[in-house]
């Protein structure tokens, strides 16, 4: 995950997916710019954006993000389609890592975080993942829950 600069007023998480840990397993993760229009530039920096259901694929040689919501911005002249689909940045070299693990691998691209780096300029974070099974989820969930209780127990000591 991105981590926050102290003393940086330009950082700035817009939408976390707090559920693709829990359903993924991340292998590897990729920072990439998105194109966006000027109305969704401003609706993000109101904060009104969900990346919860969208996933990102490798088509004609282009990424792309899909399903991504980003409310409308009521101020805006000429407005956008919520949830259209938006280019995403990458080399050459990263989307053919990035179509060689997805087709032949057989994992998937899943967004993480969607945020405006230290210079202000919004930026997403793809984590290449493989889906996790139902006994991988309660492993992961029991782990947790054994971390959490093993701290209370050291607070308390």
């Amino acid at each position: 995950m991105a981590k926050k600069p102290k003393t940086d007023p330009n950082y700035k998480v817009i939408s976390e997916n707090r559920r693709a840990r829990f359903d993924y397993a991340i292998e590897s993760d990729l920072e990439c710019g998105i194109i966006l229009m000027g109305s969704e530039v401003k609706a993000l920096r109101e904060g009104g954006a969900n990346i919860a259901e969208s996933y990102a694929e490798v088509k004609d040689g282009e990424l792309w993000l899909v399903n991504s919501y980003i409310s409308p911005y009521d101020r805006a002249m000429f407005s956008h389609e919520e949830r259209r689909r938006r280019k995403l940045l990458a080399s050459k070299k990263e989307l053919a890592r990035l179509w060689n693990e997805t087709q032949r691998k057989g994992m998937t691209l899943v967004p993480l975080v969607l945020y405006f780096n230290h210079k202000g300029i919004a930026k997403l974070k793809i984590g290449v993942a493989k889906g996790k099974k139902t006994v991988d989820k309660r492993q992961t969930e029991a782990k947790r829950d054994w971390d959490r209780q093993k701290e209370r127990l050291l607070k308390q000591s």
